[in-house]
C-alpha cells in the first residue's frame, strides 16, 4: 500500500537517505522569495499609508479662506 503523505521521521523520499526532517520538510515548508517580497512590498505600503494618515495638509500658500471660513486640514478645502 503506497502512502500519501511522508511523515517526519521517514526516510526521505529525495534518496539522501537522511529523515524527512533534516531534509526536505524544511524546504517545502519555507516561503519562496517572490513571497518574502510581496509581504515586504505590502508591510512597506502599510508604514507609508499610516504615516501619511498622520501629516497635516496645509492650505496652499497662494490660496485664501474667504472672509467668515477656516481652513479645514481633514478636507483639503475652506469652509
Amino acid at each position: 500500500m503506497a502512502r500519501d503523505k511522508v511523515g517526519r521521521n521517514d526516510p526521505c523520499p529525495c534518496g539522501s537517505g537522511k529523515k524527512y526532517k533534516q531534509c526536505c520538510e524544511k524546504t517545502e515548508h519555507s516561503l519562496s522569495a517572490g513571497a518574502w517580497i510581496a509581504i515586504v512590498v505590502v508591510a512597506v505600503a502599510a508604514v507609508v499609508a499610516v504615516v501619511m494618515s498622520f501629516t497635516v495638509t496645509m492650505p496652499p500658500a497662494e490660496v485664501a479662506c474667504a472672509p467668515g471660513q477656516v481652513w479645514s486640514a481633514e478636507h483639503g478645502h475652506c469652509h
